[in-house]
Parts: structure tokens; C-alpha cells; sequence
């Protein structure tokens, strides 16, 4: 009777540790520098942030998902079949034959590892130049020096409304959830309404010196009419980033803005002004961490909701933790993963 409530007890134990060590649904559950839980709760499953290095997270299974596992189960049988088969091979050979075939199998393990180390270099060292490479300037558009700051207010952007420029559509509001999109007619939740920023649309790595986002901006010689939904690749020149590049597409806007400065969408980067993250998210009074600045450490992170956690750590990942740094911009085509994050784009 003991033995069987002790077995009882251990494999309740195992279980409750094995649920603890697993991120939850939206956590961070891999990518560059990660060092905690790299398995996801039940019903979710790991998958990288739009092909950052830097961020995987956990979501909710999808019909693609379930897919993507079925595959990999049938791969795994396949080969251990094969693998059985050259087991059942080697056996009917002699025991010099079995040595020398073994080498000559290692060797060419060897030989197809190095190929493939090699090969895996050269497809990152491309896609690090295709994504450089796709930035296509815009003929005419504006360019200069300018300055960055950083917020996370929660509120639905100025260009979510309608009439804001010649653009195919606002850009993409959401209800509480920050997963459903809303009509673009739904009062922002900063002003009693119930639509708010939508999760999505917070920065991610591309590479070690690109990385995609969005933000509110204000461009010098220019209306909201003009800049909202445009792009601007922004080229750091301060802080230890200094080099990298930031390609942004223009969301919003505010009159405490100065001229060419670009207000970075940075979960956990403070509310500022207004704070829509206190009726969405139940966050404090004055936001996470500071009302200007936000939180101050990569830890500070989990203190927001799982799903805003990968835009924060961004900050403290690919960002550096740099503090306002100073730009280079020009403005650009909008890649094709900002515009699908917004559903916006200029006609």
C-alpha cells in the first residue's frame, strides 16, 4: 500500500514539474540567447516569430501545426524503418565487410554533415543579404536625421480610423483580446471605447541587424494624410546598435511628438499620455515599470501578459537595451510582413 501511494505521489510530482518547466501559451519558448523552457503547455506548440532568430512562442495548435507534427512522426518512422533495415543488412555481411562498409558509412556522414554545415552558412548568409537586399527606397520620399523614443500605450493608433490618407485600408484595431480585429469605427479604448492596439504589431528580428516594427511618428513637412502606413528603414547611429537597422511602418501618431521623431512600439516601453493597457490588460495606474520608459530590466518582462513578453524582450535582445537612440531614415516600399500585420498600405 505505501509503495503504490509513493509511486503515486512521484508521478504526480513528475507531472507538476514537467507543467511547471513548460511555457505557457504565448510565452517564449526558444530563440537566440534563450536559456529557459523550450517545450510549450498542452494545446500549444513552439513556432519562430516570423522568421526571427531571436523569438519563438508558444501558440495555440493549428490545423498547420497538427500537420507539421504528423509529418515529422511519419519521418521518424520512415527512418527507423530504414534504419532497420540496414541493421538486418549488415548482419548477412562479415565481420571485416561490417567493419569496412561502418567506416565507410561514417565517412560519409562526415562528409554529408560538413555539406550540410556549409550549406546551412550559406542560406543564412543569403537571407541576411535578401532581406538587406529588398529594401527598396522610395522615389521621392522623405529622408534625414531624426530622433527615436518609446511607448506601448494600448490605445488604437490614429491611423485606424478612417480617412486617413490614401491607404487601402486603416490599420487593423482590436478588441480586448488583441487578437480580433475590429471595425475601424469602434472607439478607442483610451477614450471609453473597446478597441485597442492589436498584439501583433510589436517589433521582431529579421537578422542580427534588421528587425522589423512599427511606430508613431511625425515627419517634418509632412501630414498625417501623408505618412500614415508608410515606411521608413531606420538606421541607428547612436548606442550600441549604432549600424543596425529598424524598418518601421508609421501606425500613429501625437501631438507630443517633435519633428522627425519616431515613437518605437516596444511592449513594456511606457504608456506616456494615455494608458489603454489599464482596461485591456489590468495594468497598473502609471503602465509597467515607469509611465516614461517603461520597465528597466529584461526580468521586467514577465511582468506583462504572455502574449506582449516577445516585444519586450526585444528590447532587451536585439534593441540592447539601447535608451533613444538617434537615426538615420529614409523612407522605403513597406515590406510585405508589416502591410500583412496591419492589413494598411499607401495606394
Amino acid at each position: 500500500m505505501k509503495a503504490s501511494l509513493l509511486a503515486l505521489a512521484l508521478a504526480f510530482l513528475a507531472t507538476s514539474v514537467t507543467a511547471e518547466t513548460c511555457s505557457s501559451v504565448y510565452g517564449q519558448c526558444g530563440g537566440k540567447g534563450w536559456k529557459g523552457p523550450t517545450c510549450c503547455a498542452s494545446g500549444s506548440s513552439c513556432v519562430a516569430q516570423s522568421g526571427s532568430v531571436y523569438y519563438s512562442q508558444c501558440l495555440p495548435k493549428s490545423s498547420g501545426n497538427k500537420d507539421a507534427a504528423k509529418t515529422t512522426t511519419k519521418h521518424k518512422t520512415t527512418t527507423t524503418k530504414k534504419a532497420t533495415h540496414k541493421a538486418s543488412t549488415t548482419k548477412k555481411t562479415t565481420k571485416k565487410a561490417a567493419t569496412t562498409k561502418k567506416h565507410t558509412t561514417t565517412s560519409k556522414k562526415a562528409v554529408t554533415s560538413k555539406k550540410t554545415t556549409t550549406s546551412s552558412k550559406k542560406a543564412t548568409a543569403t537571407s541576411a543579404v535578401k532581406a538587406s537586399s529588398s529594401l527598396t527606397p522610395v522615389s521621392g520620399g522623405k529622408s534625414g536625421t531624426g530622433t527615436t523614443t518609446r511607448y506601448w500605450d494600448c490605445c488604437k493608433a490614429s491611423c485606424s480610423w478612417s480617412g486617413k490618407g490614401s491607404v487601402t485600408a486603416p490599420v487593423n484595431s482590436c478588441a480586448a483580446n488583441g487578437v480580433s480585429v475590429l471595425s475601424p469605427d469602434v472607439a478607442s479604448g483610451c477614450n471609453g471605447g473597446s478597441a485597442y492596439m492589436c498584439n501583433d504589431q510589436q517589433p521582431w528580428a529579421v537578422n542580427d541587424n534588421l528587425a522589423y516594427g512599427f511606430a508613431a511618428a511625425t515627419i517634418a513637412g509632412l501630414t498625417e494624410q501623408d505618412w500614415c502606413c508608410t515606411c521608413y528603414a531606420l538606421k541607428f547611429t547612436s548606442t550600441s546598435i549604432a549600424g543596425k537597422t529598424l524598418v518601421v511602418q508609421v501606425t500613429n501618431t501625437g501631438g507630443d511628438l517633435g519633428s522627425n521623431q519616431f515613437d518605437l512600439q516596444l511592449p513594456g516601453g511606457g504608456v506616456g499620455i494615455f494608458n489603454g493597457c489599464q482596461s485591456q490588460w489590468n495594468a497598473p495606474s502609471q503602465g509597467w515599470g515607469a509611465q516614461y520608459g517603461g520597465v528597466s530590466s529584461l526580468s521586467a518582462c514577465s511582468s506583462l501578459p504572455s502574449a506582449l513578453q516577445p516585444g519586450c524582450k526585444f528590447r532587451f535582445g536585439w534593441f540592447e537595451g539601447a535608451d533613444n537612440p538617434s537615426v538615420s531614415f529614409e523612407q522605403v516600399v513597406c515590406p510585405a510582413e508589416l502591410v500583412a500585420k496591419t492589413g494598411c498600405a499607401r495606394k
